[in-house]
């Protein structure tokens, strides 16, 4: 297959409708030559034209927008037109898109081949994404000194333009060829193996698109690594792609820097600042708030008299978080004997419901929620001293009531 045939002629040998799950038809064509690349190996198909011409001199445009090989080795072109058998047709590949695959799947090569000598880490499988690739590597971890390296060595050899030979072998000659070491890897295949060789670097079997020389890959930037169940991805962008991530790289840190008043080289040093800043500015104001939560309780706790050995404070809050809500009830409990705390906070809807007990009183507040809340369709609890739930604006009167009869229930009959 010669990666960079951009147009070709072909006749039209079989076409099949299939359907769509929103009714549009789309068929299947199979010619008798193409230059359309199938999806396969981790690498994505091709698009492009397929166009013929009548006996009056119109032309048809069909585009390709799909193309996939079956398991008898017949490449189907998938189009949104139908085409007779035995029309002639010149196909027109994508170019763009052709010519991206060509730099990151050699890229692949390159990057693998780099990794393998280095590292002694094996590839084990890859993915040519829309934005990014990603190659697998069978070990346990990749530390970022050696990711330098390798991004490093595959730049190097870029740039030294080594030649790339793609040549058939019999399957005999590429298994006698992995046995000495010499072949990285080798398909399950029977028949004629296709390897792909950058020289003095690489061999390897593969079917996909190729650069014929290691210059036209253009650069490889390496975007980051991460942890997989089978051992490690690394995601890399070769050629357009990484000048592309470059320009978008400079451009988000140019605004950073714009941002925080700051050069981009000292970007880091002012979110390293900035965070630093927001950290103590948080510890900060939680100490604020558990400051107000105890000086509020003791105002809650003298505006409520105990009735019948029992202080119920009953408060709702529009303008206080959950959180806070939590705390206020759990010092309140905590500050006077003889208390409830029934606070809510209607901020956010639904609203969220806490009920708090001194730990002079005998009765579980877990299971005094839980009780309420079911006997509404809802669900809650928690401990014996502390205990929430959520309920909806519309129905908080109604839990509240039911909360406080219980409460009190449960506080008379273990007088």
């Amino acid at each position: 297959m010669d990666s960079y045939l951009q147009s070709f002629s072909a006749r039209v040998t079989d076409i099949r409708e299939l359907s769509r799950v929103d009714g549009q038809a789309v068929w299947q064509v199979a010619l008798d030559r193409s230059a359309f690349y199938p999806t396969s190996g981790g690498q994505p198909h091709d698009v492009g034209i397929l166009r013929a011409t009548s006996r009056s001199g119109a032309v048809l445009e069909v585009p390709v927008i799909s193309v996939d090989e079956d398991e008898h080795g017949e490449v189907w072109h998938q189009t949104l037109k139908p085409l007779l058998a035995g029309t002639e047709v010149t196909g027109e590949i994508e170019w763009p898109r052709r010519l991206d695959h060509i730099q990151q799947h050699s890229g692949q090569h390159l990057l693998s081949a780099v990794f393998a000598r280095e590292l002694q880490a094996q590839t084990v499988s890859f993915h040519l994404g829309e934005a990014s690739s990603t190659i697998d590597l069978a070990v346990d971890a990749v530390a970022h000194h050696s990711l330098e390296r390798v991004e490093r060595i595959a730049n190097e050899l870029i740039a030294e333009d080594r030649t790339v030979i793609a040549r058939v072998v019999e399957r005999e000659e590429a298994e006698a060829m992995l046995a000495a070491g010499t072949l990285r890897k080798l398909p399950e295949r029977e028949g004629t193996i296709r390897l792909i060789e950058i020289v003095d670097c690489d061999l390897n079997a593969c079917g996909g698109t190729h650069v014929r020389s290691t210059g036209q890959i253009g650069g490889l930037l390496i975007r980051g690594i991460e942890r997989v169940r089978h051992g490690v991805r690394v995601e890399f962008v070769c050629g357009l792609r990484a000048v592309a991530a470059a320009r978008q790289d400079f451009t988000m840190l140019s605004k950073s820097a714009a941002l925080l008043s700051a050069s981009r080289s000292d970007v880091s040093l002012n979110i390293e600042r900035l965070l630093a800043e927001t950290k103590a500015k948080a510890k900060e104001q939680q100490r604020l708030r558990e400051d107000l939560a105890t000086y509020h309780a003791s105002r809650l706790a003298v505006e409520e008299m105990i009735v019948d050995h029992l202080r119920i404070v009953r408060r709702i809050f529009a303008d206080r978080d959950a959180e806070y809500v939590k705390l206020l009830a759990s010092r309140l409990v905590a500050s006077v004997p003889q208390t409830v705390a029934m606070l809510v906070s209607t901020q956010k809807e639904p609203a969220m419901v806490v009920l708090g007990r001194s730990g002079d009183l005998d009765f579980h507040a877990g299971n005094v929620m839980k009780n309420a809340l079911a006997s509404i369709g809802l669900r809650g609890g928690g401990s014996a001293d502390l205990a929430q739930g959520q309920v909806s604006h519309a129905q908080l009167k109604e839990l509240l009531d039911s909360l406080v009869a219980a409460v009190r229930e449960s506080c008379s009959a273990r007088a």
